[in-house]
């Protein structure tokens, strides 16, 4: 089976291409909804991810409170490690296995989408890696749509590896500077 690696910065369209695979028939997985599982109430993630950082990350229902956490861990390096510690290798595990039950059903090519991808050597298990990248303006564009500060933004975006650096390690990439249909044709 073809294993495909999907990446880029953070708001240069990753996500929204990953939609359109999906419904053009592509075995898809996203490495940050798998996140947001391992994180579930009553997850040990959860339960490891608060004994490090405090209860001020959860919610009064027990949830894990995200800003709480993004403001922690985007702001200091090594609380953003320690996170990366406890998630990246049940992140890796998880799409492994996912990747494995597809090849074993026989499907003949799959894409799984790794914000972190060169950041976390998965490139190593992949067949191909895609980057998706667009201009710093663009890009600080969309995630104000999000509603993040210059601050968050800077924060998020100094927290990846650069752009550049992901464009020269991925085999083809994608400028997904224009329109959504562009990019699909792509």
């Amino acid at each position: 089976m073809l294993l495909i690696g999907l990446t880029g910065g953070i708001g240069m369209g990753k996500s929204a291409v990953a939609d359109y695979l999906v419904r053009s028939g592509e075995l898809v997985i996203d490495t940050d909804v798998l996140a947001r599982d391992l994180v579930a109430p009553g997850e040990p993630a959860l339960r490891q991810i608060a004994d490090a950082f405090g209860e001020k990350v959860l919610t009064a229902e027990g949830s894990l409170n995200r800003a709480a956490l993004a403001d922690l861990v985007f702001a200091d390096d090594a609380r953003r490690k320690l996170l990366e510690s406890i998630l990246h290798p049940r992140i890796r595990e998880s799409w492994k296995k996912w990747a494995l039950q597809r090849s074993e059903q026989g499907a003949r090519r799959a894409v799984v989408v790794i914000p972190l991808l060169f950041e976390t050597g998965a490139e190593k298990e992949l067949d191909l890696s895609i980057c998706f990248a667009c201009s710093p303006q663009t890009q600080h564009a969309r995630l104000r749509v999000r509603g993040w500060s210059d601050t968050e933004i800077s924060n998020r975006i100094a927290a990846q590896m650069p752009i550049r650096d992901k464009m020269d390690k991925a085999h083809p990439v994608i400028w997904s500077e224009a329109r959504l249909d562009v990019c699909e044709s792509q």
